[in-house]
């Protein structure tokens, strides 16, 4: 039988048991390093990407410190979006619900659910409490949820949650915690307004950064496509019928245009999920279904999509347009290739874009150039071969110049001499440039 290296934190036989029916055996090095910082009882902040297992890293040790006994909160985990909070709750229901003899209680806390019927269901206080930081601070201050008895809190994708304005409900959570409260943070950035929030309720925490191996998986192509002036969402249309994929996201920067592209590609008979801030709960939850149930083969999406949100199966990402803050370029492409499958993503640019596409060269990102020529992706040469081009003539051009001697004293004829010179210095120089190219 395959060596389980999680037997190395000592567990409790439900945890390793449950570990292994999912798979587990090596930890991940964000598990290495928080699982027992964690069981020490340490503040900590987890600075790592999407997909590096650091649901694991809080939700094992967490679950080891529970005390089935005490029928009172225990632990709070939040997270920015309906979505995430729900894949943390499965996750936890997947490593307890074999084992009902353990009886640790876990509710999901979020909006876009009936508050009333909620808090009738409170009477008994759960376990562990995983939820969205509204819904559960509305559950607090209706005096339906106990968090006061909470030794640790967790602030999942803690970045996240400062851009969509849910810091303030964290605060007003661990505001009702104990004063020695265990906090851990995770978060792929460490933005300057989040800090102040650091400080205030962590003392001294470990911090803990994971640097991500690569940028992007190996087995994920980046390809651009530039729009040449023509009518981009014709374009997208044309590329995904070509393409067929098996499923592929969209990425808009609005929700808006998320709206407009989505709708236009549905009147070109393409069946369209969409994922974006603007659906009601009700409206998200039956897309999210849909989805999983692989009712789409296309989905238009914002940001929202590219963090927090595990689409199975997404073969194709195209980046209708690059995202302002080029982080969310790699949560975006992480949504394909994964667990060892091929991806590709594709970004249509605009010549606007040059800069946006240097930076995402110079973070390691290796592209390939295509064009969209009667129905099929060809592949074309790079975009900066003829600035390339251009500025080697120019230096060819310097160096010429800087070989030839202008005499003392200039004599007829002079410049047609030089310019003589200097044709047959470029024309040397440029077969030993063929020669080395």
């Amino acid at each position: 039988m395959k060596e389980n290296r999680f037997n190395r934190f000592k567990f409790q036989p439900f945890i390793i048991e449950a570990i292994q029916r999912l798979g587990f055996y090596e930890p991940t090095e964000i598990q290495e390093r928080m699982i027992p910082t964690v069981l020490k009882r340490k503040s900590a902040i987890g600075q790592s990407q999407t997909g590096t297992g650091k649901t694991l890293a809080y939700v094992l040790p967490i679950l080891e410190k529970i005390n089935p006994g005490n029928k009172h909160v225990q632990a709070v985990i939040t997270a920015p979006t309906r979505e995430l909070a729900s894949q943390i709750y499965q996750q936890i229901i997947k490593i307890t619900e074999a084992y009902p003899q353990q009886l640790i209680v876990t509710k999901l806390f979020v909006g876009g659910t009936d508050k009333q019927r909620t808090i009738e269901k409170l009477k008994v206080q759960p376990h562990i409490v995983v939820g969205t930081p509204g819904r559960i601070n509305d559950l607090v201050q209706e005096q339906a949820l106990f968090v006061h008895t909470g030794e640790i809190l967790v602030v999942d994708e803690a970045d996240m949650m400062l851009d969509m304005g849910f810091i303030e409900d964290v605060d007003k959570i661990a505001a009702k915690m104990p004063e020695n409260l265990q906090m851990l943070v995770f978060s792929a950035t460490i933005p300057e307004k989040l800090k102040p929030f650091l400080k205030k309720y962590m003392e001294n925490p470990e911090m803990i950064q994971i640097e991500p191996r690569r940028k992007t998986a190996e087995n994920l192509q980046h390809f651009l496509l530039p729009s040449r002036h023509r009518n981009k969402k014709e374009l997208v249309h044309d590329v995904l019928v070509s393409l067929n994929p098996y499923l592929a996201i969209v990425f808009t920067n609005t929700k808006k245009m998320a709206e407009e592209l989505a709708d236009f590609l549905n009147e070109k008979g393409l069946k369209v999920g969409r994922v974006h801030g603007d659906l009601t709960p009700r409206e998200r939850k039956k897309m999210m279904k849909q989805i999983q149930d692989l009712e789409f083969q296309y989905i238009v999406a914002t940001d929202l999509a590219s963090r927090g949100i595990d689409i199975e199966g997404v073969s194709h990402v195209i980046n209708y347009e690059l995202p302002a803050d080029l982080d969310f370029y790699i949560h975006r492409v992480g949504r394909t290739a994964r667990a060892g499958s091929a991806g590709i993503a594709m970004t249509i640019y605009e010549l606007s874009d040059e800069d946006a596409l240097i930076r995402l060269e110079k973070m390691g990102i290796q592209f390939q150039n295509v064009d969209f020529k009667k129905g099929e992706l060809l592949k074309i040469d790079d975009r900066n071969r003829r600035k390339s081009r251009v500025k080697q003539a120019d230096e060819v051009d310097k160096m010429a110049k800087s070989m030839i001697k202008k005499p003392k004293k200039v004599k007829p004829g002079y410049k047609k001499k030089m310019q003589s010179e200097m044709e047959k210095i470029k024309k040397r120089q440029r077969k030993i440039n063929q020669k080395k190219g």
